[in-house]
């Protein structure tokens, strides 16, 4: 039986060498496909955990920042009210005093420039801060992954981080005493001459609102550049003009003064770019918006009204002379200051910018 074999064997020697190249090749194949597809599945499965990580890290960003803006507001809110201090006018008119109608004309100012202000300060507090948060949140994700890795040095260690989100404290100081300055000079030009006996529906407070705007967040005819056009004129009152009180500083910085530094750069660029701009025009149109809402309360036609003008949602249906409307106007703080989680906080669009961020 064996001689049988290996007679065949030796006959068909070339066959069998090719028959068992051919059979080893295929085992070969075989397991280096196995290994492929092992590697591959492997691959997939550590970027699904990865991309989860991110999922959940962006996530739970989003919701500090939410709460970080909400914890900040009544901080926002007293710094207001003391720069605008329309109590004070409001006491001294129960008073009954000789100079009444200047104390009124002082309150209309203040009112509208308060309001106006809060719908800016809050809006601008919640995009900026989910930059900054941002910024530092993919920080924070770059460190934790090269600390399990190789244990490497913090990019931005917990003392960076305190000082560069220190820095919107200028939001809540120098830059919101420059915004008042700016509103209250436009709200003085729009409503100054105007006589508290002036009716005005919501309709024509939405346009007195739009004009004031303008003149504000537009830039100047002089400047045509398409960078100037693409840039807010807003970032000032977010960011000093100096890139940092650090850098003014010959020598001595340290390796964190440079971290710091090298994050509020970033921070300014993303500023300076025309997708923050966006956003944040389009969190002050919802912001006006809701704060004209809000009024519109005050504005409901009575039955007369409804029986004369035959519309019941026009908003030029209603007039309310203008002295009627400034306790509404003032007392708008409250909401869009408000520390309940409100549609000034919560702001679709600059969730979507921060992803870009991140």
């Amino acid at each position: 039986m064996l001689l049988a074999v290996w007679g065949f064997l030796k006959r068909h020697k070339k066959k069998c060498f090719f028959l068992g190249a051919f059979l080893g090749g295929v085992y070969v194949l075989g397991k280096y496909g196995q290994k492929k597809m092992k590697e591959i599945q492997e691959r997939e499965a550590a970027e699904y955990i990865a991309q989860a990580r991110r999922q959940y890290h962006f996530e739970s960003n989003q919701r500090t920042c939410n709460m970080t803006v909400l914890s900040m507001l009544p901080t926002l809110k007293d710094a207001l009210m003391y720069q605008l201090n329309s109590e004070s006018l409001t006491s001294l008119l129960k008073s009954k005093p000789s100079n009444k109608l200047e104390i009124w004309e002082d309150l209309k100012i203040i009112s509208f420039t308060r309001s106006i202000v809060a719908v800016y300060s809050t809006c601008m507090l919640v995009v900026l801060l989910r930059v900054q948060l941002n910024i530092i949140g993919g920080y924070i994700y770059l460190d934790n992954a090269a600390v399990s890795k190789n244990g490497t040095t913090l990019l931005a260690p917990p003392e960076v981080q305190q000082q560069y989100l220190s820095s919107i404290q200028h939001l809540l100081g120098d830059g919101l005493i420059e915004l008042i300055t700016v509103v209250k000079k436009a709200v003085r030009n729009i409503f100054g001459s105007m006589s508290l006996k002036h009716t005005l529906s919501l309709l024509d407070l939405d346009q007195k609102l739009r004009e004031i705007r303008t003149v504000i967040e537009q830039p100047a005819e002089t400047s045509t550049s398409e960078e100037s056009r693409s840039q807010s004129l807003l970032c000032c009152y977010m960011m000093s003009d100096e890139e940092n009180p650090l850098a003014t500083q010959a020598c001595g910085l340290t390796e964190k003064d440079i971290a710091t530094i090298k994050l509020l750069n970033e921070t300014r660029d993303m500023l300076e770019s025309p997708d923050f701009n966006r956003v944040l025009s389009s969190c002050l149109n919802r912001g006006f918006s809701r704060l004209l809402d809000n009024m519109a309360e005050f504005f409901r036609p009575t039955e007369q009204d409804i029986g004369d003008s035959g519309s019941v949602n026009s908003l030029s249906s209603v007039s309310l002379p203008l002295a009627k409307i400034i306790p509404i106007i003032n007392g708008q703080i409250h909401s869009v200051c408000s520390e309940t989680p409100s549609h000034f906080v919560q702001v679709r669009k600059s969730c979507r910018f921060a992803a870009l961020v991140c």
